[in-house]
């Protein structure tokens, strides 16, 4: 009987996803054959996309769609990059947006449920990655205008009160390259300012200035914070010599919203040594 090495039970993990001890286990019982093994793994293949859900999915892309007034933003997620490239991921990434933007439904349980769910574990045992729908968000405006980067990693659409299509998707071709937190000053959220103010406070006083000086310098980096984190007021990546916000003006429009999606941000993603995790299970099996 041929040996069952740490790097069969790799392989076997690598192509089914599956755990290493059952790979180990199924590789035993057919004498270290891979094919013979896989053969005998498929016949419990719907355990494959269960078993997959567990694995980091933080690659993948997103996508928009808009239409009379409302546009949606989706993100699809893989494992690689490769995965994302698939003719069948991106089938299954344009069939949820279309059924979303259908129903006008962001809630990604309530939009997978039926047959999308089962178009996504027969996805997952096709490419032989964990798939998944993360997010999905709607803006409806008078005007509304995407942009997706060339790589499909980031997208945006931005919402305006009137305008062109075309205005409106150079400002999201803006906020896409600049990553704005907020669309004006006014918006930004109470909690962050008061972070800044603590972290300016601190470095000002290091300069041993008077008090009334301080809070000046105080005063001034945080109106420059706010000025570079507000879309409108911006210089326009475009032509930095005007701001977003009088760009728009000019054609007689105001910012609604914007919406921004960046695959796989906010997803931490961990780094796993496979011989160490081959040996401490190892271990554990052993005692």
């Amino acid at each position: 009987m041929s040996q069952v090495t740490a790097s069969l039970v790799k392989e076997l993990r690598d192509r089914t996803g599956l755990g290493m001890m059952e790979c180990k286990r199924a590789l035993a019982e057919a004498g270290a054959d891979i094919d013979k093994a896989i053969e005998e793994l498929r016949k419990s293949s719907g355990m494959k996309a269960a078993k997959k859900a567990g694995r980091t999915a933080a690659d993948g892309i997103v996508m928009f769609k808009s239409e009379g007034g409302y546009g949606m933003l989706l993100e699809v997620n893989s494992e690689t990059d490769f995965a994302a490239r698939d003719e069948g991921f991106q089938g299954f990434a344009n069939a949820v947006l279309d059924a979303g933007f259908s129903t006008k439904e962001t809630d990604i349980a309530v939009l997978m449920a039926g047959g999308l769910e089962s178009a996504r574990e027969s996805l997952v045992q096709k490419i032989g990655e964990n798939i998944s729908a993360r997010r999905a968000a709607a803006l409806e405006a008078p005007v509304i205008g995407g942009y997706v980067h060339s790589n499909n990693r980031i997208a945006v659409l931005v919402g305006l009160t009137a305008g062109t299509e075309e205005l409106a998707r150079d400002v999201a071709m803006h906020v896409a390259a600049v990553n704005p937190a907020v669309v004006s000053s006014d918006q930004m959220p109470a909690e962050l300012i008061a972070a800044e103010k603590e972290i300016y406070s601190a470095q000002a006083r290091e300069s041993g200035k008077p008090e009334e000086i301080i809070e000046k310098m105080i005063g001034g980096r945080v109106s420059k914070f706010l000025k570079e984190s507000s879309l409108i007021d911006q210089p326009f990546v475009k032509d930095p010599d005007t701001t977003v916000g009088k760009l728009v003006a000019a054609a007689g429009a105001e910012v609604v919203s914007f919406v921004r999606f960046e695959v796989g941000e906010g997803i931490e993603v961990e780094e796993v040594d496979f011989a160490a995790e081959v040996a401490a299970q190892v271990a554990g099996a052993g005692e």
